[in-house]
């Protein structure tokens, strides 16, 4: 059997087992094993199953990934993000649509410090849907404003998937972070207008909240100064050159553990069962990267990925076809597939390809995260959509969905700007590092 072949059917293989249930991690080693024991004999695969992991574990820009859930847990636990909410409801009072734009602009900070798009949600969940309920906003509002400002953790830095990302194409985690701004901004930009825009067609399901005082206003804004301190201290550290990543990660969670005791709002129990949650989900995230290694490896040495190229070609694709193939694909794999683990089964496949068309790897990064973020809000499978059922079993699922469709088309749009204008994730990596 030829390689390409063995590559083709350890990919079926993949899915299969995926389909199946068998969890991500698993199926990655059993199919990455196989493979290269297919391809190279038993004795290299196991001599590569048992490299893999130390070199995989040792990278240090992965790092980052438990200090930063640690700091998200932290802020979460403290109400730290909750101060956050609560000033944008007072700023925003008055405004059709106040608590939608209020969730996902706190949604957005929120990420913007932990990093992940499920911690987002969970949390706002926790923190906004019942204030959005007692305002009289319909659960099918409340809760697609709140899936969808939970998908923005993922871009704004410190995105995990963009450390994932780094580490699987070697890419710089600095440049991704940088190339995730302006996306990021422009994104909650484009949410906003879709909350803005449904307020105006059915008012009925989001009642205006009578407009605060100016003094309420200036108060609202001491509450949140601790959080939105930590969040430029860390992240307009990595921007000015000061910090890596890394390093502003590390500052992150002594500040976060610092700001929790000096306002007595942190306990020594909180701060071990968060740190024990970080453990855990870091230990996950690192089995499935482990995986993804011995996948790549695999799907590499097949040579799939050439023989992709070859064949777009050879039928004379122009590379917006195939970037534009590309995206479908991850949409249609985002119907079945959680996001870190659609990025490391595909990123070795699709990003020789898209490279050798001439695109930017940086570049596709972006346009793989916010994909990625569709996925996250996209029936049937959207993970945010059941984070937020898993937090208020009481919301049907059928309002979640129906709350959520009007913001599918914003990272749609974005995709098209920045397949337009790649400049708009370009500029500022360039800006900052050349």
């Amino acid at each position: 059997m030829s390689a390409p072949l063995i590559g083709a059917c350890g990919v079926l293989a993949l899915f299969v087992l995926l389909f199946a249930r068998v969890p991500v991690w698993a199926s990655l080693i059993v199919v990455g094993f196989g493979g290269n024991v297919a391809l190279s004999g038993f004795d290299s695969a196991v001599a590569l199953l048992g490299t893999t992991p130390f070199d995989t574990a040792s990278l240090y820009t992965l790092s980052v990934i438990p200090l930063f859930i640690i700091t998200g847990g932290i802020a979460s636990t403290t109400g730290l993000s909750a101060d956050l909410f609560k000033a944008a409801r007072i700023l925003l009072s008055g405004v059709k649509g106040g608590l939608s734009i209020a969730t996902i602009c706190a949604s957005a900070c929120f990420g913007a410090v932990c990093g992940s798009s499920i911690a987002t949600a969970a949390t706002m969940t926790r923190i906004s849907l019942a204030e959005m309920r007692r305002a009289g906003y319909s659960d099918r509002v409340a809760t697609g404003a709140i899936a969808a400002g939970g998908s923005l953790g993922i871009l704004f830095p410190p995105s995990i998937i963009l450390v994932i990302y780094a580490a699987i194409a070697e890419q710089s985690v600095p440049k991704l972070f940088a190339a995730g701004l302006l996306p990021g901004l422009l994104l909650t930009a484009l949410y906003i207008v879709v909350a803005i825009v449904g307020a105006h067609l059915k008012p009925e399901e989001s009642p205006v909240a009578p407009p605060a005082t100016v003094v309420d206003r200036l108060r609202s804004l001491a509450a949140p100064w601790q959080f939105l301190g930590l969040f430029g201290l860390t992240i307009g550290g990595i921007y000015a050159g000061i910090f890596s990543p890394t390093e502003a990660a590390s500052i992150g969670v002594v500040g976060a553990i610092l700001l929790g005791i000096a306002g007595r709002r942190l306990a020594f129990g909180d701060l071990v069962k968060t740190v024990s949650g970080a453990v855990k989900t870091s230990c996950s995230l690192f089995a499935i990267i482990i995986g993804a290694n011995l996948f790549s490896y695999f799907i590499v040495q097949t040579q799939v990925p050439t023989l992709l190229a070859d064949a777009a070609r050879a039928l004379s694709l122009p590379g917006l076809v195939v970037m534009a193939l590309v995206i479908v694909a991850y949409i249609v794999m985002g119907c079945f597939l959680e996001g870190i683990g659609m990025i490391l089964i595909t990123v070795p496949v699709f990003l020789p390809l898209v490279k050798s068309f001439g695109y930017d790897p940086v570049w596709f990064a972006i346009i793989v995260v916010i994909v990625v973020e569709v996925g996250l809000i996209h029936p049937p499978v959207g993970m945010n959509l059941f984070v937020i059922q898993a937090q208020a079993p009481d919301v049907k699922i059928g309002a979640i969905y129906r709350g959520i469709l009007p913001y599918l088309i914003a990272p749609l749009v974005l995709i098209v700007l920045l397949l337009l204008f790649p400049e708009i994730a370009l500029w500022l990596p360039r800006a900052l590092y050349g």
